[in-house]
C-alpha cells in the first residue's frame, strides 16, 4: 500500500485540465464526424485553443509540464524501451523519454489533424479558412478529408501506444500514473 505521505505534485492542475479536456474533446470530435458537423467542428476548434495552450504552457508552466524539463534526443527514449524490455529502466518523477517522445508525436499529430480538418471544412466554405479555400474543387476536398483520417488514424495509433505504454510503464514502476494524472501527484 502507498503511503501518501510520501507523495510529492508533480502534474499542476492546468496540465491535468488540460490532458482531460483534450481526451474529451478528441473524443467528442471522433464521434461526431460525419453525422454532427456543428459539434464536430466545435471539438475541433477546442482541440486547437487546446494545443496552443499547451505550447505556451510548455514554455512558462510548471517544472514538470515545460518542455526543457522532458524533451531529448530519440536515442535517449530507445535506450528508455530497451532498458524496460530488459527490466532495468530507471524511473522519473516527471516524463521519462519514452512519454516525452509520445508527447511530442501526440502533440504534431493532432496538430496536423486539426489543420487538415480546417483544410477540408474550409474547402466546403465553411469555418476560418473557408475564404482562402471555399471552392478548391472535389479533388482538394477529397485529398484533405483523405490526409484528414490519415492523421486521425495516426493519432488513435499513438493514442493506443500511449495508453499501452502508461499501462506498462505504471506496472514496471509500480505506479498508478492514471491516478496521477488525476490527483497531480507521484510517489517520491
Amino acid at each position: 500500500m502507498n503511503d501518501i505521505s510520501k507523495e510529492i505534485k508533480v502534474w499542476d492542475p492546468a496540465v491535468r485540465i488540460f490532458h482531460w479536456s483534450l481526451v474529451s474533446a478528441f473524443t467528442i470530435a471522433y464521434v461526431s464526424e460525419d453525422d454532427f458537423m456543428t459539434i464536430h467542428s466545435y471539438a475541433g476548434y477546442t482541440v486547437i485553443g487546446l494545443l496552443l495552450f499547451r505550447l505556451v504552457w510548455g514554455f512558462i508552466g510548471s517544472r514538470h509540464a515545460r518542455f526543457s524539463d522532458f524533451i531529448c534526443p530519440p536515442g535517449d527514449a530507445l535506450n528508455y524501451l530497451k532498458d524496460l524490455t530488459a527490466l532495468k529502466a530507471k524511473r522519473y518523477l516527471g516524463h521519462n523519454p519514452a512519454g516525452a517522445a509520445m508527447i511530442v508525436a501526440l502533440l504534431v499529430s493532432l496538430s496536423l489533424t486539426t489543420l487538415t480538418g480546417l483544410g477540408a471544412y474550409g474547402i466546403e466554405g465553411a469555418g476560418p479558412l473557408a475564404g482562402w479555400l471555399a471552392g478548391a474543387g472535389e479533388f482538394a476536398r477529397d485529398a484533405m478529408e483523405e490526409m484528414h483520417e490519415f492523421f486521425v488514424n495516426l493519432t488513435l495509433l499513438l493514442i493506443g501506444i500511449h495508453v499501452a505504454g502508461v499501462i506498462l510503464g505504471g506496472i514496471f514502476h509500480g505506479e498508478n500514473l492514471v491516478r496521477a494524472m488525476f490527483t497531480g501527484n507521484k510517489q517520491c
